[in-house]
């Protein structure tokens, strides 16, 4: 894996639309090669510039080809792959995530918290709250590479100084009514706290998250109805 480019995407950025473009950059468009890759996404599908989707069968066996480099001797205990993940934190420490689904909520009210936050996105850089300083607050515009279109309010994101990061959208596809999606990120580096349950690890994180949308004011809730 180390010869492929890696992007990430948190559905702010579609799969299919962006990066079909991506990987039709050299063929179609005559531009650049951004070829090979991985691509994956928050519900932690996986899939490479072979198909427009997830594709578990690729990332089966790509699990299966790392866990056979890992065993290459039978005298040895085998190699699983939460061993192989624990190591990997060891190194590089952990992201500890979680997204916080709000369906079926007024979308008017929804669009008003919304539009709050993105009127307040300067005000808030710079922000200190708990633990954590806003580095950076800002409503994401995503300009495409390969054919150089813009798409605008992707996400409201609150990027912190130690390099957590909460973000939130707002689709009126799932479902009735609509639904504000909640992202929570944070980076954790100490080798002992690398196992602890994810609501755990981004609890003080999640508090400044609703206390920067003030969900329960505009929603009537601050209680998903999802987290994934």
């Amino acid at each position: 894996f180390a010869t492929y480019s890696f992007y990430f995407s948190q559905r702010s950025l579609s799969l299919g639309q962006y990066f079909g473009n991506l990987m039709d950059s050299k063929e179609i468009y005559k531009g650049k090669d951004y070829t090979p890759f991985i691509c994956g996404e928050e519900s932690f599908g996986t899939g490479s510039n072979h198909v427009r989707e997830k594709d578990g069968i690729w990332a089966v066996l790509a699990w299966l080809q790392i866990l056979a480099a890992s065993n290459t001797d039978s005298s040895k205990p085998l190699v699983t792959v939460e061993d192989i993940v624990t190591e990997h934190w060891k190194k590089y420490g952990r992201n500890y995530y979680c997204r916080w689904d709000f369906e079926g909520v007024d979308k008017a009210k929804a669009t008003e918290m919304m539009d709050k936050m993105r009127k307040a996105v300067k005000k808030n850089t710079g922000r200190k709250m708990g633990e954590y300083t806003i580095k950076v607050s800002d409503d994401f515009t995503y300009v495409d590479p390969v054919d150089k279109s813009i798409s605008k309010q992707q996400g409201i994101r609150f990027l912190m100084t130690d390099g957590s990061r909460v973000i939130f959208r707002l689709s009126g596809t799932a479902g009735s009514g609509a639904t504000v999606r909640m992202y929570i990120e944070q980076y954790q580096g100490d080798k002992s706290k690398l196992d602890l349950k994810v609501s755990e690890a981004l609890e003080e994180l999640v508090k400044v998250a609703l206390e920067l949308c003030d969900i329960k004011t505009f929603c009537g809730t601050e209680t998903p109805t999802v987290i994934t």
